[in-house]
């Protein structure tokens, strides 16, 4: 399973692609005020730039026609640019014209099954599903990720599982226990990923022991 990291800042990609952890990134027109970016074009290309793998870019237009200028504008800043379309009638005509172009999307806003295949069908590369959305109302967004995969397992569908709205820890796990393909998550959430308590403690113990017979902490190598 791969890990993307969501978030168009600029410093928590650098540090997540330093410590080999990010395969890619997201981003969305949210998480792009949140960083506070003034100029999309110069903050895109250089996401694309630092980040080794595919980068999500969200288009803004509703309709048809605008969304597919927008998609090649965006297809147009760098070779590992993802065109990020939203789930509507006019957004799955809209994956189905840039396929026929080799232009890669990821179809974002996805809450079901059904829209899933839909988008899949339509030819987009990835599909994300927003599983924390559905757990703020209630429902179990891991469930929807389940469904999705036994849909693509059943068909041999070939786009890719990406599971967005990522909140915890928790959500990781299952994703890979379910098998997704990709999770995208906040900086704060791939911090928590490699930690343990008992890791930390039993570090503690063994430079605890350590410090009794070389004091200081000398390596005596």
């Amino acid at each position: 399973m791969k890990i993307f990291l969501d978030t168009a800042n600029i410093d928590e990609i650098r540090k997540g692609v330093e410590w080999g952890l990010v395969d890619g990134v997201t981003t969305n027109p949210s998480l792009m005020e949140r960083a506070g970016v003034k100029d999309f074009a110069a903050a895109a290309k250089e996401i694309l730039k630092v980040t080794p793998g595919p980068v999500s870019l969200e288009v803004v237009a509703t309709d048809f026609s605008g969304m597919m200028k927008q998609a090649e504008k965006i297809a147009a800043l760098g070779p590992n640019a993802v065109v990020k379309i939203p789930m509507t009638l006019d957004g799955l005509a809209a994956i189905k014209k840039l396929r026929e172009r080799s232009i890669p999307v990821n179809c974002t806003l996805v809450f079901s099954p059904i829209q899933a295949l839909f988008a899949a069908k339509s030819g987009a590369e990835y599909v994300s599903p927003f599983v924390g959305r559905l757990d703020d109302i209630a429902e179990d967004g891991m469930t929807l990720i389940e469904q999705i995969k036994t849909i693509f397992v059943n068909y041999d569908i070939q786009t890719k599982i990406l599971v967005a709205s990522v909140r915890n820890p928790v959500h990781v796990v299952r994703s890979a226990l379910i098998g997704a393909d990709i999770v995208t998550l906040p900086f704060d959430v791939l911090k928590k990923l490699p930690q343990h308590p008992k890791t930390d403690e039993g570090l503690a113990r063994f430079l605890e022991d350590w410090n009794k017979i070389f004091p200081g902490g000398r390596f005596p190598l």
